[in-house]
């Protein structure tokens, strides 16, 4: 898909992954329930370096309606910022690795978002089929007591 495509599909996007979360999906045992915090917060500082005022002061899955509820909030001046940042070829963002191009930042967690909203809906037709959850799966299982 386009990068048009994953911009204007990323409100729905981040509906469907919180529709899920709403309606009892279980990510504890996939790598979103680490992998989802931090793209929401990295999204959130590129959304700020391009001059967004998005601060997130939850953890873990609980910053998506966190940023939802920001999001909604300045949705038209986010969108106008998103634009802008597409179309800026030039503009770079200090990173731990170093420096970056903000254009690919946002193009990656809006890619991220999209993969999300996928496999997040695959998810919910798997459970809707009734498939057992795969908590004793030998990839994903740590032996390790999973905190709620």
């Amino acid at each position: 898909m386009e990068v048009l495509g994953y911009y204007q599909q990323f409100e729905r996007n981040i509906g469907i992954v919180l529709d899920a979360l709403r309606s009892g999906l279980d990510l504890r045992t996939t790598p979103l329930e680490i992998s989802l915090p931090l793209e929401v917060y990295v999204l959130c500082e590129v959304l700020n370096e391009g001059g967004a005022q998005y601060r997130l002061n939850t953890e873990g899955l609980a910053r998506l309606p966190e940023f939802e509820e920001q999001y909604l909030r300045q949705e038209a001046e986010t969108e106008a910022l998103m634009r802008r940042v597409l179309e800026d070829k030039k503009s770079f963002m200090r990173t731990p690795e170093g420096r970056v191009l903000t254009k690919e930042m946002l193009i990656r967690r809006l890619e991220y978002f999209n993969e999300t909203a996928r496999l997040v809906n695959v998810m919910r037709t798997q459970q809707s089929l009734g498939s057992p959850v795969q908590y004793n799966h030998p990839h994903l299982s740590t032996g390790v007591a999973l905190k709620k």
